[in-house]
């Protein structure tokens, strides 16, 4: 089939590679300008430069809505679009101008984790597996009929960074079987189950700091889910920001408030945890690893040379 693609960064460059790699004709591209914001330098190879070294025309649009943009598809006649991390809305008149319309590669599990940074979020809420899925678009984001899923298992010691690993090698499988699927004449795919959905904004700062309210295996699902290259969850100690590079929960349980810096155990620091820990039922964070306001790295027993005081979430 004749394929456009939308993409961009690291998951837009691998959905073109494979389609690259397949039987089917790139015609044209489409992606967004470079970005200072902070989770789109991250995972950021340039679809536009793979597309240019294969002689493929690359347009550069923040959003899909000019005329000149619509006459270049028009030009291109594409079987069907391809898009996969194209961050702004897409419009009727282009996501339904092929004859096969458009086909949405997306790093969740739909209907489940809509939206953005679904590896961050399902990590974050204990998800005990995450995946790729591939689905035809419609007027509502991320809930077109299914084409193909593929999941992965959520290992207990798993990063968001480990995840991302296993699930970008899941979009070639994910994109080349289905559009296999669509050119073999298939229509009936997938309903979902609109009762299941769920959307996610954008990652931001506010997003990353702790809040030891939480319990401490959320706590620790959230520190892994911060593991570099993202920006590492952070708290205040002595109203200076501190960051949290690797904590575990801990094997005691510890009751007093929320945030006291209250007891060595094994390589950590326990931090009270949950906002039930008066009744001492609680287990509590192990911060095992730190950095400073001023970039020093620091196993926690370094940091924390006595016990006592409290980390905040704001100084």
């Amino acid at each position: 089939m004749r394929v456009v693609m939308f993409g961009y960064q690291t998951w837009g460059h691998r959905t073109l590679k494979a389609l690259l790699e397949s039987e089917h004709d790139v015609v044209l591209v489409v992606t967004h300008p470079r970005s200072e914001h902070a989770y789109e330098k991250i995972w950021s190879d340039s679809v536009a430069d793979l597309a240019e070294e294969h002689g493929i025309p690359v347009l550069i649009r923040n959003r899909p809505d000019d005329e000149e943009l619509l006459r270049r598809l028009e030009e291109a006649a594409p079987d069907i679009i391809v898009a996969n991390n194209w961050r702004t809305w897409i419009p009727p008149r282009i996501y339904t101008l092929p004859k096969h319309g458009t086909l949405n590669v997306h790093d969740s599990l739909l209907p489940k984790y809509a939206g953005f940074s679904p590896l961050i979020w399902a990590l974050v809420n204990g998800e005990s597996e995450v995946g790729v899925t591939a689905h035809l678009m419609d007027e509502v984001l991320d809930a077109g009929d299914i084409v193909r899923q593929e999941a992965v298992a959520v290992g207990p010691t798993d990063t968001a960074t480990d995840l991302f690993h296993k699930t970008v090698d899941l979009i070639a499988p994910v994109t080349i079987g289905a559009l296999d699927l669509i050119a073999s004449g298939r229509t009936d795919f997938t309903k979902q189950d609109r009762s299941q959905a769920s959307f996610f904004h954008k990652r931001a700062e506010e997003d990353i700091r702790i809040d030891w309210n939480w319990p401490a295996d959320a706590l620790e699902r959230l520190v892994r889910a911060q593991s570099a290259p993202y920006p590492p969850a952070f708290t205040h100690h002595r109203g200076r920001r501190l960051e949290i590079l690797a904590a575990v929960v801990s094997e005691g349980r510890y009751g007093g408030t929320p945030g006291r810096v209250f007891y060595r155990e094994g390589d950590g620091v326990v931090i009270v945890a949950g906002a039930d820990a008066r009744t001492g039922r609680n287990h509590g964070l192990a911060v095992t690893r730190v950095r400073t306001d001023d970039g020093r790295e620091l196993a926690a027993t370094e940091y924390f040379t006595t016990m006592g005081g409290y980390l905040t979430g704001r100084p």
